[in-house]
C-alpha cells in the first residue's frame, strides 16, 4: 500500500491534508465549506475594524480635516438646539429610552427567557457579546481618554471621556444581540423590517449624542463601528461551534445565530423547550 493510500480516503491527492479536491477544491465542496465560512467571517470581522482602528489613529493623532469635521458637525447641531428646546426634549427622551441601562436589562431578560426555554448556549453568547462589548468599549474610553466637546451654553451633559461613544456601542450591540436572536421566529418581510427599525434606532441614538453636544461625530462613528465588530466576531465563535458539533452551514444575519432553536424559543414551543 503506498504512502497515498495509507494516508485514507480523506487525504488523498491533497494539498497539505486537504480532501479528494485538494485544499481548495474543499472550501467549495457542498459538505465542506466550514472553511471558507469561517475564513470569510474572520475576514468580515478585519473589515469592520479596519475603520475603527484608522478612527483611533486619526482621533489620536489630532487629524486636522477629521477634527474639522467634528468641529462643525458639533456646532451646526449645537445652534440648532439652543433655539429649539422641544428638539432638545425629544433627543433627550430617545437617548434615554435606547440608552445603555436598556439594552442590558432587555439582554438580561431575553437570556433568563432562553435559559427557561433550555437554549442556554444562546443566553450565553447573547450575555457574554453585551457584557465583553461594553467592557472593551469601556476600556477604550479610559485608554484614549479623548475629552468630550465644550460648547457654549450646553444643552446637556455626560461624564467620562468621548471615544468611542458608550451609548454607540451598546445600543449596537443591544440591536444587534435582539435581532439575531429573533431571526429565526420571524419571516422573511419581518427579518427585513427588524433590521431597518434597527438602523433606525442605532443611527437615531448616535445622532442624538452629537445633537446634544456630549459626543463628536467620529467618537459615534467608532461606538457604532466597533459595536458591530464585536457582534460580528461573537457571532463567527458561534458558529464555529455549530460547524464542529455538526450542524449545517447558516448565515446568521438572515437565520440568526441558532436557527435549529427555534422551536425552543417560540412562544408557541413547549412549555420547557426541546433542548438541543
Amino acid at each position: 500500500m503506498n504512502a497515498t493510500q495509507e494516508a485514507g480516503p480523506g487525504t488523498r491527492g491533497s494539498w497539505f491534508g486537504g480532501g479528494k479536491n485538494g485544499w481548495f477544491g474543499d472550501r467549495f465542496d457542498p459538505d465542506r465549506r466550514l472553511g471558507l465560512r469561517l475564513t470569510l467571517a474572520s475576514g468580515a470581522v478585519i473589515l469592520v475594524l479596519i475603520p475603527f482602528t484608522l478612527l483611533l489613529v486619526l482621533v489620536e493623532t489630532s487629524f486636522g480635516p477629521l477634527n474639522r469635521l467634528d468641529e462643525g458637525a458639533a456646532n451646526t447641531l449645537h445652534t440648532y438646539a439652543v433655539a429649539h428646546p422641544a428638539w432638545v426634549s425629544f433627543l433627550r427622551l430617545w437617548t434615554d429610552v435606547f440608552g445603555p441601562g436598556t439594552w442590558r436589562v432587555l439582554i438580561g431578560l431575553a437570556a433568563a427567557w432562553l435559559v427557561y426555554r433550555r437554549a442556554p448556549r444562546l443566553a450565553a453568547w447573547a450575555v457574554t457579546t453585551i457584557t465583553v462589548g461594553g467592557l472593551l468599549g469601556l476600556g477604550l474610553k479610559v485608554l484614549v481618554a479623548r475629552a468630550r466637546p465644550h460648547l457654549p451654553n450646553p444643552v446637556d451633559l455626560a461624564p467620562g471621556s468621548s471615544f468611542p461613544s458608550g451609548h454607540a456601542v451598546n445600543v449596537t450591540l443591544g440591536v444587534g444581540v435582539l435581532i439575531l436572536l429573533l431571526l429565526p421566529v420571524l419571516s422573511h418581510r419581518q427579518r427585513v423590517v427588524a433590521w431597518i427599525v434597527g438602523a433606525v434606532i442605532v443611527v437615531g441614538v448616535a445622532y442624538t449624542r452629537v445633537a446634544l453636544g456630549v459626543h463628536w461625530v467620529s467618537d459615534v462613528v467608532a461606538g457604532v463601528v466597533f459595536g458591530i465588530a464585536v457582534v460580528a466576531a461573537t457571532t463567527a465563535a458561534f458558529e464555529t461551534w455549530r460547524r464542529e458539533m455538526g450542524r449545517r452551514p447558516s448565515e446568521p444575519h438572515r437565520e440568526g445565530v441558532e436557527p435549529e432553536a427555534k422551536k425552543d424559543i417560540s412562544p408557541k414551543g413547549s412549555a420547557h423547550g426541546h433542548g438541543h
